[in-house]
């Protein structure tokens, strides 16, 4: 599987994004004139050098005088440009996004009247429209995102003094659900089309993931910073469609704790967000039976479960092996309804996906097939199993 991966060391906005898909292989003669063919503006692209990387610029020459556009305006300039229906459908929704964004910080629920300050200008409709493009040519089956660096401080704008990262910018990060981080730069990094055009296309990821690079590429950002200023990309092939994730493993020995406080623990971890739990029996020194204590965790969430392990067990200590990587399936409870003996019955079920969506694995909740059994009077196994060819047929 061919993915592009967006790695915002330094940030992104509109034109890093442009710059960063052609340098990694975007037709740029067949970009450059679908942009100025859908807006008034002429646009160079040039190679650079940003503190020692090369990178490639993409400069928006637009008129020096613009009417400040609203939403609905801002649509009927996409429709009118013609554009391929893949990178018109792609300009709309991020767009859309931008919109909805404002109108949340603002308060403003008429979206057609929204006026576009900072993002309804010509540059923003060039950059869009060119990066949608540019992202469909490189045809990946996905596009990823790495942990956004979005600056810090405060900045100008129509609204005055506002904090980085900008209110509109901030809500896009939200419901993108991307990672993001402050930077000892005292600018704005991540600009509001650029968080728009990465919410549209990229999934977020916390870590790389696993596969063998085909093609890297550099977009140039117009400041210049202390570190180079340029948004990194990549073209992988990916080694699985599974999903990278980080997390630790805790570890202690607890060799005079009972069954029922262990049994306690356990309950106490997972509710306090431990991933997973595993308590096995091991014989220590003088032949003592004892337990050995294995907890899955966040990173976030190692501190505070390696504490209840010490405040449970008396443990003096609790041993935390080194971040590593995992690779896992997406996973997601569904319902489903299916009928034992004649009578409908309804049950939950674990699905598991690749990062495709394509299916890997059913598997029903035992809790509520032993229910349905005990009602039922039908083996539990044969309950899971009718539940489980239930959710195939829904969900394959």
């Amino acid at each position: 599987m061919k993915a592009l991966v967006f790695n915002p060391f330094s940030g992104a906005a509109g034109d890093m994004i442009l710059g960063c898909t052609l340098d990694l292989g975007a037709d740029r003669k067949t970009v450059k004139e679908l942009i100025e063919a859908s807006v008034e503006v002429s646009v160079d692209i040039r190679e650079v050098v940003k503190k020692g990387i090369r990178a490639l610029d993409v400069r928006i020459n637009v008129p020096e005088k613009e009417p400040v556009r609203t939403y609905s305006e801002l649509m009927d300039v996409v429709k009118a440009a013609k554009l391929p229906p893949n990178v018109e459908a792609s300009a709309l929704d991020i767009f859309l996004k931008l919109a909805e964004a404002e109108a949340s910080v603002h308060g403003q629920p008429d979206l057609e009247n929204l006026h576009f300050h900072e993002v309804g200008q010509s540059d923003a409709l060039a950059d869009i429209i060119g990066s949608s493009a540019a992202i469909h040519f490189l045809n990946c089956d996905s596009v990823y995102c790495t942990p956004i660096n979005v600056g810090s401080g405060t900045i100008e704008c129509a609204h005055g003094v506002l904090p980085v990262p900008a209110p509109a910018t901030l809500e896009l990060l939200r419901r993108g659900k991307f990672y993001f981080r402050g930077g000892i730069e005292k600018k704005e990094l991540l600009t509001p089309t650029g968080a728009a055009i990465l919410a549209h296309f990229a999934r977020p990821l916390e870590v790389f993931p696993q596969g063998r690079v085909l093609s890297i590429g550099y977009g140039a950002g117009d400041s210049d910073l202390a570190g180079p200023n340029v948004l990194q990309g990549m073209v992988s092939e990916l080694d699985s469609c599974l999903i990278p994730d980080i997390i630790e493993v805790l570890e202690t020995n607890a060799d005079d704790v009972s069954g029922e406080v262990l049994g306690n623990l356990f309950d106490e971890l997972l509710a306090m967000g431990a991933r997973d739990v595993a308590i096995l029996p091991a014989t220590m020194k003088k032949s003592r039976p004892a337990h050995i204590i294995k907890v899955i965790a966040k990173p976030e969430d190692t501190a505070k479960l390696a504490r209840k392990i010490i405040i449970e067990t008396g443990s003096l200590g609790v041993r935390v092996i080194p971040t590593r990587h995992r690779l896992m399936a997406a996973r997601g409870i569904e319902l489903v309804k299916f009928e034992v003996e004649g009578q409908v019955y309804e049950a939950a079920v674990k699905i598991a996906r690749d990062s495709e969506g394509i299916l890997l694995n059913i598997s029903a909740e035992f809790e509520d097939c032993k229910k349905i059994a005990k009602t039922s009077g039908v083996p539990v196994k044969e309950v899971m199993r009718k539940a489980e060819e239930a959710a195939r047929r829904l969900f394959s």
